[in-house]
């Protein structure tokens, strides 16, 4: 590798530094991947329960909602009286640096918010599931989120610690080599310098 780096102790010492700040930096980077990996596989295994359970869950609504509309007809009106969500938050706690959700719902006692007129057990049936639902969906929409935020991290955690491992550290610890031993040679010569010197001065006084 060529090395423009030119050879003095000033700039073995300052390579050096740099070459124990990348590996600090090395050593930091792979102990956060390696936490937000294990977030991150704990989340998954969470993810996929949840799906199961979701998928199970829409199939009973969906079913639930068949039978209600075959019980008492269309019930979009039924439905268009149920009010909006809106007690749902969102907020943030760190993990290693990086944001994941955490949702919540505002806690409230289930109620039929349509009249009985009009309406059975299996309108009701339906909305209590449909209820179950929404519940699991918030959970999910947390746990999914979460996931892709630490997936996201891990991938650029990835890239920078191998970055410092084959390129910065690599090229860091060859400056460190080619300065010293630079260094090493240059103290040779000068040794050497020195000793034919001192071997000229015994000549020169013995002559005399």
């Amino acid at each position: 590798m060529e090395n423009k780096v030119f050879p003095t102790k000033g700039n073995l010492i300052a390579s050096k530094k740099s070459l124990a700040l990348a590996r600090m930096g090395y050593d930091l980077l792979d102990r956060k991947r390696n936490v937000l990996i294990r977030e991150m596989m704990q989340l998954v295994d969470k993810v996929k329960m949840l799906r199961d359970e979701i998928t199970q869950n829409y199939e009973t609504a969906y079913y639930l909602l068949q039978q209600a509309n075959v019980s008492t007809g269309i019930i979009s009106d039924i439905a268009a009286s149920v009010h909006v969500e809106t007690g749902v938050h969102v907020t943030y706690r760190s993990v290693m640096g990086v944001e994941v959700p955490s949702v919540s719902i505002e806690p409230s006692e289930t109620k039929m918010e349509y009249g009985f007129e009009g309406t059975n057990s299996r309108v009701d049936e339906a909305y209590l599931q449909f209820h179950r639902v929404k519940e699991l969906t918030i959970i999910l929409a947390e746990v999914d989120n979460s996931v892709y935020r630490l997936a996201n991290a891990i991938r650029k955690t990835q890239k920078r610690a191998n970055a410092l491992k084959n390129i910065s550290i690599p090229n860091l610890e060859a400056t460190v080599k080619f300065i010293t031993e630079s260094l090493e040679e240059k103290d040779r010569e000068e040794f050497s310098r020195l000793k034919v010197i001192k071997a000229n001065k015994k000549k020169d006084t013995a002559i005399e």
